[in-house]
């Protein structure tokens, strides 16, 4: 095949892909990274809107990525998640494949390149927000976990170890909680730390009025560092966030803090994580998010074993409990995403304005 037939055949699957889109007859939507438990809540959701119906949905339980990017092929909108790869190479074919529309099935958009889908003239959407009250609670179920052991309990009474020895907890009420991030799901933290009788104090750009008024209170982040028995991560993975747990901060903790994160991973240096969970400055980690947790969260490596060294090594800390980026996983949430997406194509559809992720200034 010559390559001005191959630009012709391009040129040809591009024009037919504007002209169904533009007369509104149907599109194909391809989803990637799609486990059953995601799938359920889209079909039953699609099969009570018969709009969709002259849609054409496939589901891929593959991640996006350079090699399996082909698959969206003769598809207009491509459906991605947390865990798919969509760096200038995989936008780049996705343009060449003629698809029209990047729809993020999660507020996080820290694995796009922004900017290349701009260059690209690609619109990335996301949902904003799908349960907050998920992600906080789960943030709590961490708390809960790692104070009160029952992660190691559970395991002891498996094998009928019914001792209490190394079990010792302590009472959250009085405690002092910091939350750094105060957007809606840190906002909800903070209510649920009020409820068990903690102080919390936080930190963040804007603060909220409302906190205030229930008795939170804003300091600066060292104060944050200083004065937490508790700290919990709920800002976005941007330059100024990356690594914004490190040695030097860790150094300005209390010895024996608590740690949780269901943010983004790289919000903390695991490395000096690490080291000071083996120097006992860190009392105990909760984390539902892990900086290179892409190929491992989502998968099933029972047969394989783990690769990475740095998360084997996390593992092996009888006062760290990881969870596989599971906080936003409830009913509602997965209602709540599957909606928003679908609300977002329709969008698009129509020609309606969408919610667009803008490259921050």
């Amino acid at each position: 095949m010559t390559l001005k037939v191959l630009f012709y055949k391009i040129e040809s699957a591009l024009k037919r892909n504007a002209i169904i889109l533009r007369n509104g007859v149907f599109m194909k939507i391809s989803f990637f990274s799609m486990k059953n438990y995601e799938k359920e809540s889209f079909q039953q959701l699609i099969q009570s809107q018969p709009e969709q119906t002259t849609d054409e949905f496939d589901f891929i339980d593959l991640p996006l990525n350079e090699k399996t990017v082909h698959l969206a092929q003769n598809s207009q909108v491509v459906c991605a998640f947390v865990s798919d790869c969509l760096n200038k190479a995989v936008l780049s074919a996705l343009k060449n494949f003629g698809i029209q529309l990047i729809c993020l099935r999660s507020a996080g958009f820290n694995h796009v390149d922004l900017q290349a889908a701009q260059n690209l003239n690609l619109p990335v959407v996301r949902v904003p927000e799908y349960s907050p009250h998920a992600v906080a609670e789960h943030a709590l179920a961490l708390i809960l976990g790692l104070n009160r052991k029952t992660h190691r309990s559970y395991l002891r009474i498996k094998e009928l170890n019914f001792q209490l020895d190394g079990l010792v907890g302590f009472d959250l009420f009085g405690k002092t909680l910091g939350v750094i991030g105060t957007g809606k799901i840190g906002s909800c933290l903070c209510k649920i730390g009020l409820g068990l009788g903690m102080k919390i104090i936080a930190f963040d750009k804007s603060p909220s009025e409302e906190l205030k008024k229930l008795g939170v209170e804003y300091f600066p982040l060292d104060k944050i560092y200083s004065d937490s028995d508790i700290i919990s991560l709920h800002v976005p993975l941007q330059t100024e966030t990356f690594h914004l747990i490190d040695s030097l901060a860790f150094q300005k903790m209390k010895t024996g803090v608590m740690i949780i994160n269901t943010g983004r991973g790289a919000l903390i240096n695991t490395k000096a994580l690490i080291q000071n969970l083996k120097n006992k400055k860190i009392g105990s980690a909760g984390l539902d998010v892990y900086e290179e947790e892409e190929g491992i969260f989502f998968q099933n490596l029972e047969n394989q074993g783990l690769q990475d060294d740095i998360l084997a090594r996390l593992l092996t800390f009888p006062n760290v409990l990881i969870t596989s980026h599971q906080a936003f996983l409830t009913t509602e949430a997965l209602r709540n995403i599957a909606q928003t997406t679908l609300s977002n194509i329709a969008s698009f559809k129509a020609g309606k304005t969408i919610n667009q992720v803008s490259i921050a200034k």
